[in-house]
């Protein structure tokens, strides 16, 4: 069974040049042996491949368009201060204009913007984003999906092939 933190890890690697486990885990903010463990996870959901050392990236784009919002469902709290994810984050954040309601942020103690507050996939999530800007991007792409009405989701999935394949 996928933890949080294999989405992470997969988000790290996917369209990027093999790296060894200890960069991956720098990039992200993590352990080496999390890092190694997600990697079993993921090959046995066939969303990553040893003897290619990469992300399957249709499978992995399949999997978080259509899937990944049923198996880590949102769990919204109440207002907080944090980093901005979902609609509130690039790349989508100029895509819709100013709402009235207060955007989705993970909890953080260097977060700058006030809104409703977004249990991230892991505990990993924000000191993630904050080491990695193109793991920040992906994990609030996958937010969207997560917490996005259908015009959110058809927004960040242009947005999310894209930059799966950018690397």
């Amino acid at each position: 069974m996928l933890k949080g933190q294999d989405i992470v890890v997969l988000l790290a690697l996917a369209g990027r040049p093999p790296v060894t486990m200890r960069e991956t885990a720098a990039r992200i903010a993590f352990d080496p042996a999390g890092v190694t463990r997600s990697l079993r996870r993921l090959t046995e959901a066939g969303l990553y491949s040893r003897e290619r050392d990469a992300v399957l990236l249709p499978q992995a784009e399949e999997f978080l368009v259509h899937g990944l919002r049923y198996v880590f469902p949102a769990r919204m709290a109440g207002e907080s201060r944090g980093l901005a994810t979902a609609w509130a984050a690039p790349p989508l954040d100029g895509e819709f204009g100013e709402t009235a309601s207060l955007p989705p942020v993970w909890m953080h103690p260097e977060g700058t913007v006030r809104g409703i507050a977004l249990e991230p996939l892991h505990e990993i999530v924000p000191a993630a984003a904050l080491a990695d800007a193109r793991t920040w991007r992906l994990l609030a792409l996958v937010d969207a999906f997560r917490v996005g009405d259908a015009r959110v989701r058809g927004v960040a999935r242009g947005h999310l092939h894209d930059e799966l394949r950018r690397g």
